[in-house]
């Protein structure tokens, strides 16, 4: 039995070797198919993983408010409507702790919130300087956010209290700032004042395409936090009325400005249950606009859904991928079915001459069986070897991250010699059923 299973693999290799570039051509299809299923399957999975890391950037169970700041047009006639106008603009104070108290008092089925202010600043130190960003927050933010230490600790009640100038750090900025010494307790001049570093965040790998999302996301590795109270009291508080901002009014009150008037520019809300978020978040929107004198001058976003939706998208786009690369395989073997049943018509003679001297009809069928699934087998391979490398070379030219998961080797090289068996079972029974006699006197 096993003698004549060899015989037959035999023959049929022989028969592949003998038409070389035929049994190649057969094979494009399978080739093809395999690279498609392989290289498609790797971006699907790299875009998905790149969805699950953002969902991470921005915490789970969360809603963002952010505020807008509102922009008009239009054709003013009269001195005194452009004066109306410009009352009713002024009548929302934008997003404020007022907002943040309210929502913590009234809106249930919040867990924590997170305030935010974002100052464009520079820092120094050691006669070298850049721009950067210090984020004023409080502890919530980085609970929310997942952020760990690499060193030092968080804020205490004292920071947060008294508005101390103490700071947390950015990987990043510890490196470029403090290469080869110890950050903790040295001083870094963030702006006008000095702040005291307190704590390292450890390093958060944050892709390109991440950051140029909607969703808020930027390179935290070079960010300068410190505690929400000394960001309003020592650098920027714009719910109050300074003289400066009172002179500036005065030279601008014949220009439309789109002045930023929010105290807030960032605020998130962490749910406890995923299920009640769109209603919460309704609620708050609601809130917001009846305390804003119906002004809505801000803008509320689920980041999990609009990631969700993203996802989706992908998937559908994944799965139409998958449809046209699968077609390929089944192409492939329609083309090896056709090829197969082309080399039966040549092969009548030798079909004949080996049930002659002894071959069964199992054996015919066998040896033209292995020779398709000799075609698909190699056409497999080298549709493995293709695929991984498109997929290293979209992951490495087009900068589109890739994941080569071994399910999908494993997948689309089980349907290629599934596709060899299936096409090539019609012409082994085709050929197994010629007539000795009739196969030997065929010209």
């Amino acid at each position: 039995m096993l003698k004549n299973f060899f015989s037959n693999a035999a023959i049929a290799l022989e028969a592949v070797f003998a038409n070389r570039i035929r049994s190649v051509l057969t094979a494009l299809g399978i080739i093809f198919g395999v690279a498609a299923v392989i290289s498609m399957l790797a971006i699907g999975a790299g875009a998905q993983q790149e969805i699950l890391e953002q969902i991470e950037l921005v915490g789970v169970n969360n809603i963002v408010v952010t505020p807008i700041v509102e922009q008009s047009e239009g054709e003013i006639e009269e001195e005194q409507a452009a004066g109306t106008a410009q009352k009713k603009k002024n009548l929302s104070l934008g997003l404020n702790f007022l907002d943040v108290q309210s929502i913590q008092n009234i809106v249930p089925g919040i867990s924590e919130v997170s305030p935010e202010i974002m100052i464009e600043t520079t820092i120094a130190r050691k006669a070298f300087q850049r721009t950067t960003k210090l984020v004023g927050v409080t502890n919530a933010y980085f609970d929310i956010s997942g952020f760990k230490l690499s060193e030092g600790k968080f804020f205490n009640e004292n920071h947060l209290e008294r508005g101390e100038p103490v700071c947390i750090i950015g990987k990043s900025i510890s490196a470029k700032f403090f290469n080869g010494e110890e950050p903790i307790g040295k001083y870094i001049k963030v702006g006008k004042h000095w702040l005291r570093v307190v704590g390292v965040l450890q390093e958060r790998m944050i892709s390109k395409k991440a950051i140029s999302s909607d969703l808020g996301i930027r390179d935290y590795n070079m960010d300068i936090y410190t505690p929400l109270s000394t960001a309003l009291i020592r650098y920027e508080n714009r719910a109050l009325v300074t003289n400066a901002a009172i002179q500036a009014a005065r030279r601008n009150r014949n220009k439309s400005t789109d002045e930023n008037y929010h105290q807030i520019d960032r605020l998130v809300l962490k749910v406890e249950n995923s299920a009640q978020m769109s209603g919460i978040a309704q609620v708050v929107s609601k809130m917001l606009k009846r305390k804003h004198s119906q002004t809505v001058d801000f803008e509320i976003q689920i980041p999990e859904l609009l990631l969700k939706q993203q996802q989706r998208t992908k998937n559908i786009f994944n799965y139409v991928l998958g449809g046209i690369a699968g077609i390929s395989l089944l192409v492939g073997g329609i083309g090896i079915m056709n090829i197969m049943l082309a080399s039966v018509l040549e092969r009548i003679r030798e079909i004949g001459l080996r049930m002659a001297i002894g071959a069964t009809q199992k054996d015919i069928v066998l040896q033209f069986l292995m020779e398709a699934v000799m075609i698909s087998f190699t056409g497999g391979m080298i549709g493995v070897i293709l695929g991984l490398s498109i997929a290293f070379g979209i992951s490495e030219l087009a900068n589109i991250p890739t994941i080569i998961q071994a399910s999908s080797i494993v997948l689309s090289f089980g349907v290629a010699l599934t596709v060899g068996v299936v096409f090539g079972i019609m012409p082994a029974r085709r050929a197994a059923s010629q007539d000795p006699i009739t196969s030997l006197r065929y010209e």
